[in-house]
């Protein structure tokens, strides 16, 4: 056996380990023998952006049928395999990549590293799991089909990144997914289900070389060929421009949004903060929290954050109000971001927010299965280690004088695209 490689990585909330497996897989380790549970979080890089042309869900349903038999098990005694040792396997398909996630007891390691490789090596797409899988999907698209906040997200969407990728829902349509065959599924997973696009995390009671193993045997016989197609940087169309969309309820949703900088952006984690303060949270230090629901009573909720994928990073939020109030409600969300566009901030403002979103960090680490979709969501977002400290560090870096030189970046003239669901009356 090949010496495991470790790269050093400074002290944080989590004591992280980069290291190479004998068979060349890049993984991150963090040992804790608080309970005798492994949690594995990996993700195969490309997702529902990768999708075929007419077969949008394509993806979504292949994942949702890579635990329904593998090898020479079916479904049921796939799944019965699982219960038998109470290990928990899934998988889900987000817009940039094929999430997988297993939890096991670590006297059962040797058993579910057996069923994960077969998922991912050896996945059956039966004829009865795949009809099924279909037809979940197709049920979650009927229910979402006059749901106001569905509704209104995927209009938003389809408008703004009309032509790519990102304008379609994760799950398709139902048009789409009547044009997807089993034979499709085989061919999908042989270009995505790649060791080239994979990363990895490893948390719980296991030490670098069981882990190692673990590692190997699951993934070093995938494709080395990364068979992903290239796609492209997402539009963003219809800035400063209102869509209705008529449905017959006493309410409408909102939404709303317009770009933002990307996870590479020296003042990006800024832009998060200033995102913070106009909509993040519940509480009084949100702008629009403040405005539109204590002072108005517009709203029970509105909210506003900082979406960023591989393609795209915009400022995207939502309320739902009266229709008799709706487009109040817009008025006081767009003054809000003009206010902060023109050095509106104030030092009070800033320092809450930066101290929310540092003595929050930690909570998202504070389970086994956290700490590993932390971690592998940070190698898809291309972060190494340090980032655990450098993100707070640069969060706490930023003076007012930056805060409000990146407002200006972030909310420039305040212009939104927006999409608005239900009969929004004009006084």
């Amino acid at each position: 056996m090949n010496k495991l490689h470790a790269n050093p990585t400074a002290q944080s909330a989590v004591n992280v380990r980069d290291l190479v497996s004998p068979r060349g897989l890049r993984f991150w380790l963090v040992e804790d023998y608080a309970v005798p549970i492994v949690s594995l979080e990996f993700a195969f890089r490309g997702g529902a952006s990768q999708d075929p042309a007419g077969k949008t869900g394509a993806l979504a349903l292949m994942t949702g049928a890579l635990d329904e038999g593998a090898g020479d098990l079916d479904d049921r005694a796939f799944h019965e395999a699982l219960d038998e040792k109470a290990i928990e396997l899934s998988f889900n398909c987000e817009r940039d990549a094929i999430g997988g996630r297993l939890r096991t007891l670590a006297r059962h390691l040797d058993r579910a590293n057996d069923l994960l490789r077969l998922a991912v090596n050896a996945p059956r797409f039966d004829a009865a799991p795949f009809e099924r899988v279909r037809e979940q999907l197709n049920a979650q698209i009927r229910h979402e089909a006059n749901e106001p906040g569905s509704l209104s997200s995927r209009a938003w969407r389809a408008r703004v990144f009309a032509g790519h990728p990102y304008a379609q829902s994760t799950h398709g349509a139902m048009e789409t997914l009547a044009a997807v065959t089993r034979e499709d599924l085989p061919s999908l997973a042989a270009k995505l289900i790649t060791r080239a696009s994979l990363a990895i995390a490893v948390v719980g009671a296991i030490d670098e070389k069981r882990a190692a193993e673990f590692v190997d045997r699951a993934f070093a016989d995938l494709s080395p060929v990364d068979g992903r197609r290239i796609v492209a940087a997402a539009p963003f169309a219809g800035l400063g421009e209102k869509e209705i969309v008529d449905l017959d309820v006493p309410q409408s949703t909102i939404r709303f949004g317009r770009p933002a900088l990307a996870r590479d952006d020296e003042d990006y984690m800024t832009c998060v903060t200033l995102a913070h303060v106009l909509g993040g949270g519940t509480g009084l230090s949100s702008r629009l929290f403040r405005e539109v629901r204590e002072k108005r009573g517009l709203a029970y909720s509105v909210s506003a954050s900082i979406a960023t994928y591989d393609h795209a990073s915009y400022l995207y939020g939502g309320t739902t109000t009266k229709n008799e109030r709706a487009f109040e409600s817009l008025d006081v969300i767009r003054n809000e971001i003009l206010d902060l566009a023109h050095a509106g901030l104030t030092e009070d403002e800033l320092e809450k927010g930066k101290q929310f979103l540092i003595g929050s960090y930690p909570l998202r680490f504070d389970t086994s299965a956290k700490i590993a979709g932390q971690l592998v969501q940070l190698q898809l977002d291309g972060r190494e280690p340090s980032w655990l400290i450098e993100r707070n560090a640069r969060i706490a870096a930023a003076s007012i004088g930056d805060a409000r030189r990146v407002a200006d970046r972030v909310f420039g003239d305040g212009a939104l695209s927006v999409t608005m669901v239900g009969r929004p009356e004009k006084s």
